[in-house]
């Protein structure tokens, strides 16, 4: 059986959601994508712990998409946390935000960003890197992820 490559979004802004869920429709992107609304619903989902304890609901992401400003843990400290984590330092991590600072930037990629892309405002531009985020992960390979196991770090 073929793994589906799931996308776990990290955004606490609901417009923003639902303005992605209407992206990946748009981009006929079919991937899985399962959404938490803060930093420590990432992490959560990422451990495996709680109302993400079930690993066939919720399966361990091949990519996540990141936005920077969120409540409890913000986007920085949740790739602080993955990069610490053995298991999971290889997980592709898309910071997605409306920050174009280059602090930001230099900042995430100094913690271990994959990328850093800035959220476009229009759909049909949202659609458009949607469908090229889509087509990258099914062309792509990716390393292999543990489960992050039920330490707190």
């Amino acid at each position: 059986m073929k793994k589906r490559n799931t996308i776990l979004l990290a955004d606490d802004s609901e417009n923003d959601l639902t303005l992605m869920r209407a992206g990946f429709k748009m981009a006929a992107c079919s991937l899985p994508l399962q959404e938490v609304r803060n930093g420590e619903e990432a992490i959560a989902y990422l451990k495996g712990e709680g109302n993400y304890a079930d690993r066939n609901k919720f399966p361990l992401p091949t990519v996540m998409l990141l936005d920077l400003n969120m409540p409890k843990k913000n986007g920085f400290d949740v790739l602080a946390w993955v990069r610490n984590q053995p298991g999971l330092k290889r997980l592709a991590i898309i910071v997605l935000t409306a920050s174009m600072r280059s602090e930001d930037v230099d900042r995430a990629f100094d913690l271990g960003a994959t990328s850093f892309l800035v959220k476009p405002s229009d759909l049909e531009d949202l659609a458009a890197m949607i469908r090229c985020l889509c087509d990258w992960i099914q062309i792509n390979r990716f390393p292999s992820l543990v489960e992050a196991g039920h330490r707190t770090d």
